[in-house]
């Protein structure tokens, strides 16, 4: 599951949760909307460690300089 997925989730829990008064016989949708907005963190954090870790830190290298000679008679490099 994708960060999108995991943002798709905890929207459906919070609308569950905070945004409906639905009554269903046998299930508590608030729950049911905790329990999903839980998901969609775990997901989001789980998703964000594994991001983090397969970035690749490259050190930056010096340039190289290379120095010219310069003509005697002064005209040009």
């Amino acid at each position: 599951m994708g960060l999108g997925g995991c943002i798709i989730l905890i929207a459906a829990g919070a609308i569950l949760t905070f945004a409906t008064d639905w009554h269903m016989q046998g299930v508590n949708l608030d729950l049911v909307g905790v329990i999903l907005m839980i998901v969609g963190l775990i997901g989001v954090t789980t998703f964000s460690s594994i991001a983090r870790r397969r970035r690749v830190v490259v050190p930056p290298t010096a340039p190289t300089v290379i120095e010219q000679e310069r003509r005697r008679d002064g005209y040009g490099m």
